[in-house]
């Protein structure tokens, strides 16, 4: 295990005067295309996500960034979460994942949880001293957590997420060495643009109707495009 950490976190070459890792490289190659799928509305954006988030814990803890650690854990296990989200809300709506903007009550949920989870985040990192860089640390820490809920909940609001995130995560990348990080972002912020117009637009197109369930005393009942019985 230490000598694939420690080829992973090996030189893979020098551009411009900066070193990229394989890592880094690897890990971000892989968010890349979990991005591409997930604009296209695929499931299979999930595990792509997972394997992505595997690859970049070896990047981040070379970096010595434990909100970067923590990130990547939080993408693991929010995309086995989401995996399920979407697979049981595809099955739900015949194949189809329904597509919808957030309520403002869960909006400003949203909002709220990300600023009080970030101060929460960044005082414990400053208190235990776990990351030279704790706002911008547990920033990103936190906001990729709300980014990968909305995501999961099929939010358009989750593109808006991850624009906030990429905001402060680009200078964090370069700064912190991880320099093929900061350079993917280019394209992640092309794609998120690409996929929050797709998304955008998904929400004017009729969505799919549900088929109805059946209850305990075995009358159908009508299920909403979100998956909410009613």
């Amino acid at each position: 295990m230490s000598s694939l950490l420690h080829d992973l976190n090996g030189r893979a070459f020098t551009v411009l005067g900066e070193h990229v890792i394989w890592s880094d490289m690897i890990g971000n190659l892989l968010g890349l295309a979990a991005l591409a799928l997930g604009w296209r509305r695929s499931v299979v954006t999930w595990p792509v996500q997972l394997l992505s988030g595997v690859v970049l814990v070896a990047a981040y803890s070379s970096a010595h960034l434990s909100g970067g650690v923590g990130k990547q854990l939080v993408v693991i296990a929010v995309s086995v979460w989401g995996w399920w989200q979407w697979r049981r809300g595809s099955n739900r709506t015949g194949g189809e994942l329904a597509i919808r903007f957030a309520t403002w009550r869960e909006r400003g949920l949203l909002v709220v949880g990300t600023g009080v989870g970030t101060v929460a985040v960044a005082l414990l990192f400053q208190h235990y001293n776990l990351s030279w860089a704790p706002w911008p640390d547990a920033y990103i820490f936190v906001g990729t957590l709300a980014a990968m809920v909305a995501q999961g909940r099929g939010w358009v609001e989750f593109w808006f997420a991850w624009l906030a995130v990429d905001l402060v995560g680009v200078p964090l990348a370069f700064n912190s060495g991880l320099a093929f990080s900061g350079l993917v972002y280019v394209f992640y912020f092309l794609l998120v643009i690409a996929g929050m117009r797709a998304w955008w637009l998904r929400t004017r197109a009729p969505q799919p109707p549900a088929p109805p369930q059946s209850s305990p005393s075995g009358k159908s009942r009508a299920s909403t495009p979100e998956g909410i019985t009613t």
